[in-house]
């Protein structure tokens, strides 16, 4: 048996032997992406090829703590409803034997090409780092071909994550880097055949430009065309927290401006954070076969308390975010839940029109664990507006200093903790509950908000408060159960 074989086989078993203690998990998401076992971090070769969206991700098996990771497979023809396929990737060769780390998918002639990052430890943890190829012709099965890119000088081995596209008849490849000075980086190289690549050098940050001084490690870079801009997204690590910015221990954003293929430059302005709540990193896109760009990204965050999440005690942790649709506004990235998410909804619709005055209101009709909300025509006329889930989070609106909160009781310790961001004037929330996660569109997704939460398993409440007066529109949907 191959070693290949082998892996499978194992991780096979451990979905098998946790099955029942997984799924007698309370917390287990209705209609997010999950490991079935393990742990899962990033999205890795986010595609729709051939009519199907196939999303793989870094995967776990044998625990809940980070290590020698597999590619899982999920495919979609709707993004609602998903399959688990075979796994896709085993760190299996020397190339890879510390982990199949993340990567990115791309069609050519007729075939799905995976890059991806091949992790090599030695016995005292000095690191290699190769991005490797995998073809497949099916989706399903791939073809490992080896190394295709060796560390070009003037990078540490922490250089991963390889994002791939074809532009101008060439192809190009991002890859999240640290420079030899320890300054985050993301480097760019070409190839007019996917297999042979050339490194054109530092495309952002390394210590130079508006990025010059911005952490000591960049990971999962991704450069794409938004709205006639080029828009680069990526996660960098060590920002110090800088006001109501860079709260969590690493941050996901971006920067607009302008990629010129020829030359291998990219201007470009000032970094935002995509998300501003607890648990939102390593985000991919891909445009869809109608050209929209669609993302997703890990609900959570390296490093950040992952081992006191209580799934654990169920042999399972993290999931992904609700795919995404993105638009360019006005410079900025605006998100937005992608339409084919209305298929999730069951029975008939709940309209309100609601008006508080001094109060708190449990709205008739509601309630629940999995629910789709939308308030609209949102008018905070002075003081604050809230909404409590399930009597863990809280979403937190005051016109007065124009801040929008999110609170959550922490799940280490119980104490509230918060997130927040300056709005100028709350218009509409779009909001998505999953028994212990909720993602909160803002103003038609100009801020959003993404976090796990862990209310009581009998807590299915959903309350309105206004220290003053507030009117919105509610309409509230059940969401069924994929997963």
């Amino acid at each position: 048996m191959s070693k290949d074989q082998e892996l499978r086989q194992a991780a096979f078993k451990e979905v098998g032997k946790y099955q029942d203690l997984v799924e007698a998990d309370t917390y287990r998401l209705h209609y997010h992406i999950m490991p079935p076992v393990g742990l899962l971090n990033d999205p890795n070769g986010w595609i729709q090829w051939n009519g199907t969206y196939h999303l793989f991700y870094q995967w776990m098996p044998f625990k809940t703590g980070h290590g020698a990771k597999f590619w899982g497979h999920y495919s979609s023809e709707d993004l609602v409803n998903w399959t688990h396929e075979d796994i896709a990737l085993t760190p299996s060769e020397w190339f890879d034997k510390n982990g199949c780390y993340s990567g990115s998918a791309i069609e050519h002639n007729g075939e799905l090409y995976a890059f991806y990052t091949g992790n090599v430890k030695d016995e005292e943890g000095n690191r290699e780092s190769y991005q490797c190829l995998a073809v497949s012709d099916d989706g399903i099965h791939f073809d490992k071909k080896g190394p295709v890119v060796h560390l070009p000088e003037g990078y540490t081995p922490h250089f991963r994550d390889p994002k791939v596209w074809e532009q101008d008849g060439s192809y190009f490849m991002v890859v999240g880097a640290q420079t030899e000075d320890l300054k985050g980086a993301v480097a760019l190289l070409r190839s007019e055949n996917l297999h042979e690549w050339n490194h054109v050098g530092v495309l952002a940050g390394g210590g130079e430009g508006r990025l010059n001084e911005f952490g000591y490690m960049f990971e999962c870079p991704d450069l794409f065309d938004l709205g006639g801009e080029d828009v680069l997204v990526f996660s960098p690590q060590g920002l110090e927290a800088e006001g109501m910015k860079y709260q969590n221990v690493y941050q996901a954003g971006y920067v607009v401006g302008a990629f010129d293929a020829q030359n291998g430059s990219y201007e470009h302005g000032d970094f935002f954070e995509l998300d501003h709540g607890f648990d939102f990193y390593a985000p991919q896109t891909t445009e869809d076969e109608q050209g929209c760009r669609i993302l997703f990204g890990w609900m959570s965050v390296p490093d950040q308390d992952e081992q006191d999440h209580p799934t654990v005690k169920h042999q399972w942790l993290h999931n992904m975010t609700l795919p995404r649709e993105l638009k360019l506004v006005d410079g900025r990235v605006y998100q937005t839940p992608v339409a084919e998410l209305e298929g999730l909804r069951e029975g008939d619709v709940v309209e309100r029109e609601v008006e508080l005055e001094h109060e708190t209101l449990e709205v008739n009709g509601v309630k629940g664990k999995a629910v789709e909300l939308k308030l609209e025509d949102i008018d905070v006329s002075e003081g604050w507006f809230a909404l409590e889930i399930g009597g863990a989070a809280r979403l937190v609106y005051s016109s007065g200093q124009r801040i929008f909160t999110l609170e959550r009781e922490s799940y280490v310790d119980g104490v509230v903790e918060k997130r927040q961001t300056e709005v100028a004037e709350l218009k509409d929330m779009h909001i998505f509950i999953d028994t212990s996660s909720v993602e909160v569109f803002v103003n038609g997704g100009a801020h959003v908000f993404t976090a796990r939460f862990y209310p009581a398993p009998n807590d299915e409440s959903l309350r309105f408060t206004a220290s003053d007066k507030t009117t919105f529109n509610l309409k509230k949907w059940d969401l069924r159960k994929v997963f």
